[in-house]
């Protein structure tokens, strides 16, 4: 049996947040909020329409946090 090897890491652990991560994060926090809201006050909400909203959003929310991102590196 062998023993495991461990490895440091050389880093400050200064690391950002990854702005693709945040941005899904919030799209499964909306779509969860919107099932569960129309499931309890009984709201008709058209399912195409609300997936090219979240699509739309998703798109601007990552293309912006790219630019952010690019821009705070210069």
């Amino acid at each position: 049996m062998s023993t495991p090897e461990y490895t440091t890491r050389n880093d400050d652990g200064d690391r950002s947040v990854r702005t693709g991560t945040v941005v899904w994060g919030l799209i499964a926090i909306a779509v969860g909020v919107l099932v569960l809201v129309s499931q309890l006050v009984d709201i008709n909400l058209d399912t195409g329409l609300v997936l090219m909203g979240l699509l739309v959003g998703t798109g601007v929310a990552l293309v912006v946090g790219g630019l952010v991102s690019m821009a705070s590196r210069k």
